[in-house]
């Protein structure tokens, strides 16, 4: 996930991107294909937006006018039957004071996503498993699945894992851009503390096993991608994870880490961000990087948002020549299921939270990339596992016997 303002990432972007004319052979295919299978998408950021004060994510709003790209509405438009809403906090100090504000922002927002299901029961529900989905699915709502994208609001409390397991959470994210208590992130500024997992992490990782939530890896260092690796004994994710083979960055996942999902049964969520599905040039990583930085290890507040929001809008701008298309999402889908094939791949699109591209800008639109699965010749049965049976298998796998 990205943290940047919705805003920035969609300040040159085309809305009025749609599916070709009905008479069109693989969009009728696709059309048909994308009612039949269920539609799943673990990485979404409603919850960033459902913080703003006014905002209902049960209306239907305009993505580049209200800056935003997710709302039952729209994915009842466009055809999504499920998403992860995460539960996400940046990563501030690790001190008593910064893991109490996490706490408090994330039990914020699993209250926020349990209002709004409580507030549009025939338009939404909560759902905890895979038999969930398909029955909501089947009497015509959206299933909303909770996952937490960043350890941070755990603390150095194991028993954080049980409240928020009750509250619906099905996966955490370890880490976010910077290290946490748990372990290494990929992306912290001033390098890697524990050289993986934490000692206090090689604690997380068996709890959430026993717990039944799934252990994500996307924004991990390789050595602590490893490590829990080693000590799950459950199948990992990668909840919005691309394809390093195809972007060098290191959030993305090497073809030997996405070797290693595999093996363990695990899948790789690919992700919708630009900078993670198309390599931008030095300048534009180095503009980005910079802004994303500033936040780490800083408590947030309204006048750093507003500076941050400023600053990505104007680099978003300079740059909106290399935004990535909906061919670029297919191509790291094309990579991994040639890699370890098609039962390991699958779509988390940080909507709300960076993803967007050009073709496919908001929740309302995603039958674009289904009709563009069918022209790639991906069958029924394989559109069915990438949109959400993949990870529909291992999260049903995630709670272990101890």
């Amino acid at each position: 996930m990205s943290p940047f303002i919705l805003a920035a990432v969609l300040a040159f972007a085309s809305f009025t991107t749609h599916l070709p004319a009905d008479d069109d052979p693989i969009v009728k295919k696709a059309r048909k294909i994308h009612k039949q299978v269920l539609t799943l998408d673990t990485h979404a950021d409603a919850p960033i937006m459902m913080q703003q004060p006014g905002f209902d994510v049960g209306v239907a709003h305009d993505t580049k006018r209200d800056q935003s790209q997710i709302d039952f509405p729209r994915m009842k438009q466009g055809g999504m039957d499920a998403m992860f809403f995460a539960v996400y906090t940046s990563q501030g100090p690790r001190t008593d004071s910064g893991h109490a504000e996490a706490k408090r922002n994330a039990l914020n927002q699993f209250d926020l996503i349990h209002k709004a299901l409580k507030k549009y029961p025939n338009l939404a529900e909560l759902a905890t498993s895979p038999a969930d989905a398909y029955r909501i699915k089947k009497a015509g709502k959206r299933a909303v699945f909770i996952g937490m994208e960043n350890g941070y609001p755990i603390g150095n409390d194991l028993a954080m894992l049980k409240t928020y397991y009750d509250l619906g959470c099905r996966y955490i994210t370890l880490t976010h851009f910077a290290n946490n208590l748990i372990g290494d992130s990929s992306t912290d500024p001033d390098g890697p503390i524990y050289g993986g997992l934490s000692d206090f992490g090689k604690k997380v990782v068996p709890e959430m096993n026993r717990l039944g939530i799934l252990i994500d890896v996307s924004h991990v260092a390789d050595s602590t991608f490893y490590d829990a690796l080693a000590l799950s004994k459950a199948p990992v994710i990668a909840s919005h994870s691309n394809c390093r083979a195809l972007c060098d960055f290191p959030r993305n996942m090497t073809d030997d880490m996405i070797r290693a999902i595999a093996a363990k049964g695990g899948v790789v969520q690919v992700n919708f961000v630009s900078d993670y599905l198309k390599k931008p040039s030095d300048a534009h990583r180095a503009a980005k990087t910079k802004i994303r930085m500033s936040r780490v290890g800083k408590v947030a507040t309204p006048d750093m948002e507003t500076r941050i929001a400023a600053q990505s809008d104007s680099v978003s701008k300079l740059y909106a020549s290399e935004r990535a298309s909906l061919s670029d999402i297919a191509d790291h889908i094309d990579h991994i299921v040639k890699l370890v094939g098609i039962d390991h791949a699958g779509i988390g699109s940080d909507f709300d939270g960076g993803g967007g591209v050009n073709g496919l800008e908001d929740v309302s639109q995603i039958e674009n990339l289904t009709a563009e699965l069918v022209r790639r010749k991906y069958s029924e049965a394989d559109i069915a596992k990438i949109w959400g049976g993949n990870l529909l298998r291992v999260l049903g796998q995630a709670k272990v016997a101890q």
